[in-house]
C-alpha cells in the first residue's frame, strides 16, 4: 500500500489560543484561524488542526489525558484508498467522510484517517557543508549560517504514540504495508509504511494504559543548522526545551524537543536516514547510550563580560 506518511494531526484541547500561538511560533504558517481554532501549515502543506476540545467536529476523545483526536495519513492514489478500506473493513467499521478521508480506529483507539495527499512537492536546496577533501558546496563568499535565515518547517516528518500493547499495535500498521525499520527491545519499533523511505514515520512505545496517547510529533527541517537555530529562536520566546538539541542514533536524526501546551512533545528535526527493502532491522536496548551520539544545552552566554569587579 502506497502510504506516505502523516499529513496531518488533528488536537482536541481547552487553551485553542495558546496552542495556535505556540505552533505559529514553532514556524507553521497559520490559515483559516479564528476563536475556535484551524489550520496551521508546514511548507509542503502538512500541518496540524487545533480546535476546542468539546467540539463536535472532532473524532470522540481517547479515555486518557491526551489531546491527539486524530491522525491523518497521506497515500498516493485512490487505489490506495481502496485496497486500506478492502482490508480494514474486514474487522472494523471504516467510513468515507465528505472531505474525502476514509476514517477508522486502530486496535489501541486511535482515530486514524487516509486520504490522497495534498503534498506540495519542494523544490529547495537542502544543508550545504564544506569538508576538506570534497568539493565545494557552497559558492564562495556564500554564509552558511546568518542571524537572519530562514528555519521553517517542511514537511510532518512522524508521530510517536505511547501504546499498552506494541506488539498488537505494530501488527494493526503491519496489515498496512508498515515495515520495522528498527526496534528498541521491550520498549517499540521504528514503522515506516511503503510509499515513504524515512526511516520511520511511527514510533510505538509502551506505556500502562493511563499514559496512551501521543508522546511527541515533528516536522523536518532542512538541516541541522536550521534545527539549531529554529530551537534557538523557539527558546528566546520563552518556550521550554525538554530534550537537546542533540543526534539520535537510530535514524541518524538531528533533533531537538520542547514542551507543548498541547500536553505532549513537539520536536525539530532534519537528516533523517533512508531505507529500503534490502535494510534489516537492528535491535537496541533504550536508553540514553542508544538513543543519542551526543547532546547539546542552549547556553545563553559562553564567556565573561562586563567591567571588572570593584573592590
Amino acid at each position: 500500500m502506497n502510504i506516505i506518511g502523516p499529513d496531518y494531526l488533528v488536537f482536541g484541547v481547552d487553551n485553542v489560543a495558546d496552542c495556535v500561538q505556540y505552533m505559529t511560533d514553532y514556524g507553521l504558517k497559520p490559515c483559516d484561524i479564528d476563536e475556535s481554532g484551524g489550520w496551521l501549515e508546514a511548507l509542503d502543506g502538512t500541518g496540524v488542526l487545533i480546535r476546542p476540545r468539546h467540539d463536535p467536529r472532532l473524532p470522540p476523545a481517547m479515555e486518557t489525558a491526551t489531546t491527539l483526536r486524530e491522525t491523518v495519513y497521506g497515500v498516493a492514489d485512490e487505489a490506495t484508498l481502496q485496497a486500506i478500506e478492502a482490508e480494514l473493513g474486514k474487522d472494523r467499521e471504516v467510513q468515507r467522510g465528505e472531505d474525502g478521508v476514509l476514517r477508522c480506529v486502530d486496535d489501541m483507539g486511535f482515530a486514524l484517517g487516509f486520504r490522497i495527499t495534498r503534498r506540495r512537492t519542494l523544490d529547495l536546496p537542502g544543508e550545504a557543508s564544506h569538508a576538506p577533501g570534497a568539493p565545494a558546496a557552497r559558492a564562495v563568499n556564500a554564509l552558511g549560517a546568518s542571524n537572519d535565515m530562514p528555519a521553517l518547517p517542511r514537511s510532518l516528518s512522524h508521530v510517536v504514540y505511547f501504546v499498552p500493547d506494541p506488539d498488537r499495535a505494530e501488527a494493526f500498521y503491519q496489515r498496512l504495508g508498515f515495515v520495522c525499520t528498527d526496534r528498541f527491545a521491550d520498549t517499540g519499533p521504528f514503522l515506516r509504511p511503503g510509499g515513504t523511505q524515512d526511516h520511520h514515520t511511527l514510533f510505538l512505545i509502551q506505556t500502562p494504559p493511563f499514559m496512551k496517547g501521543i508522546e511527541h510529533f515533528t516536522f523536518h527541517m532542512g538541516g541541522p543548522t536550521e534545527v539549531l537555530v529554529a530551537g534557538t529562536r523557539f527558546v528566546e520566546k520563552g518556550y521550554e526545551s525538554f530534550w537537546g538539541p542533540g543526534r539520535h542514533q537510530l535514524g541518524s536524526n538531528w533533533f531537538w524537543y520542547f514542551n507543548s501546551p498541547m500536553g505532549c512533545h513537539v520536536e525539530y528535526d532534519a537528516d533523517m536516514d533512508l531505507h529500503d527493502e534490502q535494510w534489516t532491522a537492528r535491535v537496541a536496548a533504550p536508553g540514553a547510550d542508544n538513543s543519542q551520539y551526543f547532546l547539546f544545552h542552549y547556553q545563553e552566554k559562553w564567556f565573561p563580560g562586563g567591567p571588572p569587579a570593584k573592590h
